[in-house]
Formats: C-alpha cells, sequence, structure tokens
C-alpha cells in the first residue's frame, strides 16, 4: 500500500494530483502541504512512505526537501522543467514525473516505488524456521554464516553478540537471495561472511573481527570459484 504525501506550492496542481491519486488502486494520500517549511515541520508524524515533491518553489525547493528526508521516504519528483533531472537522481530518487502529469505515466512512478519499499522490506530481515522456532533476524545483527557440522542441510548463523542460531534445511542459493547483496558475501562453498565483519583480507584469506580462542580471530579461506566476485566487491 502507497501511502503518499504531496508538497506543491500551487493549490491546483495540489487538487489534480490528488484526482489522479484517488483513481489508482493501493494508493492513499494521506496529506498534501503547499508550503516546504509547514511539511518539514509535519513529516515525521505522518504514517507514509512515498512523498510526491514538487521541484520549483518559493524558499525552500524540492530538491532541498529531498536531502532532507530522502533517508526516510521514497520521493517522486514532478516539475515542468526537464533540466532538474540529472540533479534529482543524483538523490537517488524514484522517479522523476514531468508535468503535465498523466495518470498512467504516473502509476508506472507508482509501480517502481512499491517494488523498491517491498525490496527494502524483504532485504532487512530473514524469516524462517530454526532450531527455536519460526524466527525473525534482522540482518544488521548477522556477522557469520556457516554450514551446520550436524547437518549439512541447516546453516548456522551467528550474531553480532555471539549467539548462534540454526536456520532449517535451506540452501545458501536461497539464502543468499534473502540477504540483501552490498552487505554480504560467500567466501566458499560453506561459509558466508558479513562485510562488516571483515578486518583484513587478501587474495586467498579474510581474516574477521569475530573472536575465537582468546585473543585470536576468525580466520575464513577464499574458495577459486568465490575470488573473483569477492575482488570485485571490494573494487580490486
Amino acid at each position: 500500500m502507497i501511502k503518499c504525501v504531496i508538497l506543491d506550492d500551487e493549490l491546483l496542481a495540489i487538487s489534480y494530483l490528488k484526482l489522479l491519486c484517488e483513481q489508482i488502486e493501493n494508493v492513499e494520500v494521506v496529506r498534501a502541504f503547499n508550503d516546504p517549511r509547514i511539511f518539514l515541520n509535519e513529516i515525521d508524524n505522518l504514517d507514509c512512505n512515498v512523498c510526491i515533491l514538487d521541484i520549483e518553489m518559493p524558499g525552500i525547493n524540492g530538491l532541498q526537501v529531498a536531502e532532507l528526508i530522502s533517508g526516510s521516504k521514497k520521493i517522486i519528483f514532478t516539475t515542468a522543467y526537464k533540466e532538474y533531472a540529472a540533479e534529482a537522481f543524483d538523490l537517488n530518487v524514484v522517479d522523476y514525473v514531468r508535468k503535465p502529469i498523466k495518470k498512467e505515466r504516473l502509476i508506472q512512478a507508482f509501480k517502481k516505488a512499491t517494488e523498491l519499499l517491498q525490496s527494502s522490506h524483504k532485504k532487512n530481515l530473514i524469516e524462517w524456521n530454526t532450531n527455536i522456532g519460526k524466527t525473525v533476524i534482522f540482518t544488521e545483527q548477522i556477522a557469520y554464516i556457516k554450514t551446520s557440522e550436524i547437518d549439512s542441510r541447516d546453516k548456522d548463523i551467528i550474531l553480532n553478540d555471539g549467539t548462534t542460531i540454526v536456520l532449517k534445511n535451506l540452501s545458501f542459493k536461497n539464502l543468499l537471495e534473502m540477504l540483501p547483496s552490498k552487505d554480504f558475501a560467500q567466501v566458499n562453498k560453506k561459509e558466508i561472511i558479513a562485510l562488516s565483519s571483515i578486518k583484513v583480507f587478501s587474495t586467498n584469506e579474510i581474516i574477521t573481527t569475530i573472536a575465537v580462542e582468546g585473543e585470536h580471530f576468525l580466520k575464513l579461506q577464499i574458495g577459486e570459484t568465490y575470488k573473483n566476485a569477492l575482488m570485485e566487491m571490494f573494487g580490486k
């Protein structure tokens, strides 16, 4: 469900945009603003996931507003001017819709926003059957993953605090699809490491930040099959 907030300094533009949104399935307009300052004061208290921002506005323009909220909301820009396109996409926005806005073009923008919202939610957590029942694990808490020594169909997840949780009957292929690719890398046939857990690496070995046996740290051997992909991730 898209819950959007509209910001445009022209009341007629707001009315037209609201009318279009009301005709699109699974889209709800939570609020509409014609003043960027009031918008910024209230946006954190609104239940919304997408902001539709006009770019050309007096005082604070839409690009400046986007810089302040882009970390928490998906943004769709609307404007009558094409010269802002490059700057808009530098802010990693969902879409850039030229005025006059057509319903079909707005539907396309909302579709992109929906896909990004679903992807963001999916990649932030894993929900699976474990040794303690069906469990939700936030991926940012994962330090290291390895094939279980008891049953190779299972995977041991070691969290940042040292807790181990066993994922039942899950292949590495399916597990990697559930993890954010920018944060994790497969090292060999039996191990995956969170990039945040890497202390030092060479072409053959990774030394992690995971403590083992006193003052030593866990070392992982890089498999031949995975070397190129790892080096690409590290820009080598």
